[in-house]
């Protein structure tokens, strides 16, 4: 990781409870995170927050265990728009998850 974790960041939970439900077939989770891990994505230099390392493996791990289909992977602000975790994990995910991008504004058609 790079630096130290935010002071009161909490820690990644490995043992979740399985919900008392089952989802409905193709369900989404429609919004989460990877963190790093920081040795192989830096975290961005102008971040606000050091968070724990939250790799691929894990979400998707936490993803079967909730019963979603699915994942969201929404780009961390602690990566700035280097978008290469959330990438990563995308390519990872056997077509079950897509990724939402940060740009910077900069950004055009041509580049």
């Amino acid at each position: 990781m790079t630096g130290s974790k935010t002071p009161g960041w909490l820690d990644w939970y490995a043992n979740p409870s399985k919900p008392h439900f089952k989802l409905p077939p193709g369900s989404v989770d429609a919004h989460c995170h990877v963190f790093g891990p920081g040795a192989e994505f830096p975290f961005a230099p102008e971040r606000k927050y050091t968070p724990c390392d939250a790799s691929k493996a894990q979400l998707f791990a936490l993803r079967d265990h909730l019963g979603f289909a699915r994942n969201v992977i929404v780009q961390a602000t602690c990566h700035g728009a280097d978008n290469r975790a959330m990438v990563d994990a995308c390519l990872a995910a056997n077509g079950k998850a897509r990724g939402i991008a940060t740009v910077r504004r900069t950004v055009s058609d041509q580049a």
